[in-house]
């Protein structure tokens, strides 16, 4: 794929002492984005650069977010529990096939302990601020990638999405928020939230650079990525019945504007409910998360309590309300709506706010039920993705002076498709 990008192996080396040099200059507030950096390896990396041959990410400084395994880099995912483990032997899937494209990477970003917040608050590593909204949080649970990607400390943030923790800290911060389909980027070598529902994914500015990132940790070239993607653009749809209650006043105005914006440039849009959206209603995407967080850290949540976050603690905690049975029942319910809605979005792309709410401030959320509410209302609409085994993209837009996030949904599997009409609804939308 030929973008203008802002990276190349010429002005690697230049861009990469920038962004360490702030990263130094800068601290402590720069250790709540990098809990560390790479710096003697990313520096060989730098050198190795002239023996690789060129592709589409050589000299791209990418962010990895903390639960992906580098090499002699310990993989804490946010937590004090996992921090003393042993360094990781061999980089994550995922990691070594941007380390073999020539991307140099920085660091280890912060994030919610073990992805378990759509917030972005890590009360062991600090939380990093929002650069749109000082005082204000920057989203989960890939904040510190987030953060990281909006100040322009690197072109490409990794990170996972459960439930919304590419898109939401995208649309909190500003930028552009891929979750793939679950399949197509290999898990290998990531801790693991909810082996259901978590996705590997990028951010950038643009989404041409998260097309580059997710082919390259897919192993899709471009001919393949051309094969994918059919000849008959998807039709944007508009679906009131899910997303649209409670939104802040200023998204949905936004929002409309957006529509106006879109339709006056000849997009069509279809504006009528989808059926299946009202047994969303139906599952709780949480019981998956309890369930399978605590079948991975069973035995730290039994004799280190003491050592995680309250929140995530209490969270976990959960899964002792669910039988095997209701586990099993929710899993099904899944099943039943993606292939409903695997039938209702063909050959189109939902089109809804990627948030209900604009970024609450840090000292707010102290508040158990303030956090409580806040992080539900920041997770509701982007989780339907992963229920829906699904992919999607936040965009970001502008409204009266505010950055607001517009999020595309298509089917699993759609990706090229999906890819295509958020390029499209980016030139037409861009900041």
């Amino acid at each position: 794929m030929n973008t203008n990008n802002n990276w190349s192996p010429k002005t690697a080396a230049q861009r990469l002492n920038t962004s360490l040099d702030r990263l130094a200059e800068n601290k402590p507030d720069t250790e709540s984005i990098f809990s560390i950096t790479f710096e003697s390896r990313v520096r060989q990396d730098l050198a190795d650069l002239e023996e690789k041959q060129t592709t589409d990410l050589s000299g791209a400084l990418v962010s990895v977010k903390a639960l992906f395994d580098v090499e002699g880099e310990v993989t804490h995912a946010g937590t004090r529990f996992l921090a003393e483990s042993e360094a990781a032997t061999q980089d994550a899937l995922a990691i070594s096939r941007l380390r073999t494209s020539g991307a140099l990477l920085l660091g280890h970003t912060n994030m919610s302990e073990l992805a378990y917040s759509g917030l972005g608050v890590n009360p062991h590593y600090g939380t990093a601020d929002n650069p749109l909204f000082p005082g204000h949080v920057p989203g989960g649970s890939t904040s510190g990638g987030a953060v990281s990607v909006a100040t322009g400390l690197v072109d490409i943030a990794i990170g996972s999405d459960t439930g919304g923790s590419l898109r939401i800290p995208a649309a909190f911060c500003g930028i552009t928020g891929f979750k793939p389909s679950q399949p197509t980027i290999s898990r290998k070598g990531s801790v693991p939230l909810s082996d259901t529902l978590d996705c590997v994914g990028p951010m950038a500015q643009s989404v041409s650079a998260c097309t580059q990132a997710w082919q390259v940790m897919a192993g899709i070239s471009d001919d393949e990525l051309l094969k994918q993607t059919s000849s008959t653009p998807l039709t944007f749809h508009v679906s009131r019945n899910f997303g649209f209650d409670g939104l802040d006043p200023i998204i949905s105005n936004g929002f409309e504007d957006l529509l106006a914006r879109l339709t006056n440039a000849g997009k069509t849009i279809v504006d009528e409910p989808l059926g299946f959206l009202r047994n969303y209603a139906q599952i709780a995407p949480w019981q998956l998360t309890s369930v399978e967080c605590r079948a991975h850290f069973e035995k730290q949540f039994q004799e280190q309590a003491e050592l995680f976050d309250p929140r995530v603690h209490s969270r976990m905690g959960r899964a002792d309300e669910l039988s095997s049975v209701q586990y099993r029942q929710t899993l099904n319910l899944r099943t039943t709506f993606v292939e409903a809605m695997n039938q209702g979005l063909s050959e189109r792309v939902l089109l809804l706010p990627t948030v209900a709410i604009l970024p609450p401030t840090a000292t707010s959320l102290k508040d158990d039920a303030v956090f409580t509410q806040q992080n539900l209302m920041a997770l509701r609409n982007t989780s339907l993705a992963n229920i829906g085994d699904a992919c999607s993209l936040a965009i970001p837009f502008e409204y009266e002076g505010v950055t607001l996030s517009a999020m595309l949904v298509s089917v699993g599997g759609s990706d090229a498709d999906l890819l295509a009409a958020g390029r499209a609804l980016e030139k037409l939308i861009s900041i």
